[in-house]
């Protein structure tokens, strides 16, 4: 019971503590007030106004929020590392007997011991070490890099480059090896421009027997029991549903929980148009995947034979290599094409025979004068245009361009003065003229209404696009009172320095008030609203 009422407590605490902050935001408790004196925004969060448990602020403070770097016991230095100050000529007393420097003893000496230390020998005395004391700040106690030197580093650089060097260098040896036997047993006459040319195209070479599906492709994946070998695989979206709960069927796709995979559709009679997932192979062996798969395969295969490439982290270096792959590809092939085709030649490609062989003879009798023109036998061709004639379009009995109309040409069957438009007929005729003639009278009708001045009482109002009743009438003396109160609120509004964290309202609103509002009021599309300012 004590526990709880000790709980009860803390949570009416708590509620109490909330409900004081509501008050402060709302304007209807004061606002708390820093150790300086100032006020506190009460819509600043708690977790910026509380100050750290380090500082040991007894209130709420906002001094923590400022530049502390400004402070002066600020400080991130760090130990001089290796400076010497003085180095004597000969030993002193009460210095190191070991190696003769003065701001150690023999037994925090860090040099090798020697046979006959300096305070015997008097000679390799060791320069003084420059003794410092830092006091360093809470975040120069706990900046783990504090005093680390980037050029430390180096050593560790260059044995890799040194590595990367020596691997180049005898991968280059293995291919001019391999380039001298291939020409000993070739031709050794050949020139050094086709050997170099035979390189690169062996190099490129690549046993398409090796490429597997990708499904096949083992790979090492980081477990937390140790090394396992399996594919990696992409987890699903976790807004998406669930593979196994697609078709809930005990003798549907299998799915296989270790590596959450379903191979086969689980919903084949369902129409294709309204599914989203037909299975990981369909996946797989759709879009850019292959090509994708297959670069991968370059790239590893590459890697194997000697080449220093890389997908993931060079993917550019290893698009450009599979580029270049399968052009030299090509080219191979199309290479031994041609030496096929000039050793046993292509029957396929042969011209055939032209018509006038083929159909040179025939049964039908011609008479020809002595200027070689027809006289009897064949009928006189007509010459016809290349451009198609008398199509009639869109139920149009003439063609577009018959009818001619204050600059425009149209269609004479219907007086259509828009290309490939449906044909009317006289209906449409009849319509288009009855429409011109209303229009003519509407614009006579208006040209009359614009002579006659309407006369209106004109009213100084600014309430436009209002309803306005015709009895109101404006107290002038209260007008100009509620134009200075607009104005005054105005300025409180642009100036957020006089905002007051109490706000004060009236929903008592005159007629005044309103007319004054909507006179300073800036509206969007007026032309002079720039010029007001």
């Amino acid at each position: 019971m004590a526990t709880a009422s000790v709980a009860f407590k803390s949570r009416e605490d708590h509620r109490k503590q909330m409900e004081l902050e509501e008050a402060r935001k709302a304007g209807l408790a004061p606002a708390e007030v820093d150790e300086d004196g100032k006020e506190i925004n009460p819509h600043i969060p708690q977790y910026m106004s509380s100050a750290p448990w380090y500082l040991n602020a007894e209130r709420p403070s906002l001094k923590h929020q400022r530049k502390w770097k400004s402070d002066p016991n600020y400080t991130k230095s760090w130990y001089d590392r290796g400076a010497k100050i003085f180095q004597a000529d000969k030993y002193r007393k009460g210095a190191c007997e070991n190696c003769g420097a003065m701001t150690h003893t023999a037994k925090t000496c860090m040099e090798r011991p020697r046979k006959l230390g300096a305070k015997w020998t008097s000679k390799n005395i060791a320069p003084d070490e420059k003794i410092e004391t830092i006091e360093l700040d809470y975040d120069g106690k706990r900046d783990r890099w504090n005093g680390y030197d980037a050029a430390s580093y180096a050593h560790v650089i260059e044995r890799y480059e040194a590595r990367d060097e020596a691997r180049k260098k005898y991968l280059k040896e293995q291919q001019l090896k391999k380039l001298e036997e291939k020409n000993k047993s070739e031709n050794a006459d050949s020139d050094d421009e086709d050997n170099e040319d035979a390189l690169k195209v062996d190099e490129a070479k690549v046993d398409e027997s090796k490429q597997m599906d990708f499904a096949k492709v083992e790979k090492r994946v980081r477990t937390t029991g140790g090394g396992s070998t399996g594919t990696v695989r992409n987890l699903r979206i976790r807004e998406d549903t669930a593979k196994y709960l697609l078709n809930l069927d005990v003798n549907s796709a299998h799915y296989d929980p270790k590596t959450r995979s379903m191979r086969e559709d689980p919903l084949p009679d369902m129409d294709p148009n309204e599914k989203f997932y037909a299975g990981d192979n369909q996946n797989r062996i759709s879009g850019q995947a292959l090509e994708f798969k297959q670069l991968n395969i370059h790239a590893w295969e590459a890697f194997e034979k000697g080449n220093d490439v890389h997908m993931q982290a060079a993917p550019s270096q290893a698009e450009l290599l599979y580029k270049n792959y399968k052009i030299n590809k090509e080219k191979l092939k199309s290479k031994v094409k041609e030496t096929v085709l000039e050793k046993y030649g292509n029957a396929a490609s042969e011209e055939p025979l032209p018509r006038e062989l083929l159909l040179g003879q025939s049964e039908r009798e011609v008479e020809y004068d002595r200027a070689g023109r027809i006289i009897k036998g064949q009928e006189m061709a007509l010459p016809r245009s290349k451009y198609e004639e008398d199509v009639y379009i869109n139920n149009h009995t003439a063609v577009w361009g018959s009818w001619w109309k204050d600059h425009q040409w149209g269609y004479k069957c219907c007086k259509q003065l828009v290309r490939n438009s449906y044909c009317t007929g006289a209906a449409g005729i009849e319509a288009a003229e009855a429409a011109a003639d209303l229009m003519k009278a509407n614009i006579a009708r208006k040209e009359a209404s614009e002579d006659v001045i309407a006369s209106a009482e004109e009213k100084q109002l600014a309430t436009w696009g209002t309803e306005i009743p015709d009895d109101l009438v404006l107290d002038q003396a209260k007008l100009a009172e509620a134009l200075k109160k607009e104005d005054k609120r105005r300025k409180e509004e642009k100036d957020e320095r006089k905002r007051k964290y109490n706000v004060k309202w009236n929903d008592e609103v005159t007629a005044e008030d309103m007319e004054a509002y909507r006179m300073k009021k800036v509206h969007h599309d007026d032309p002079m609203k720039d010029f007001l300012n």
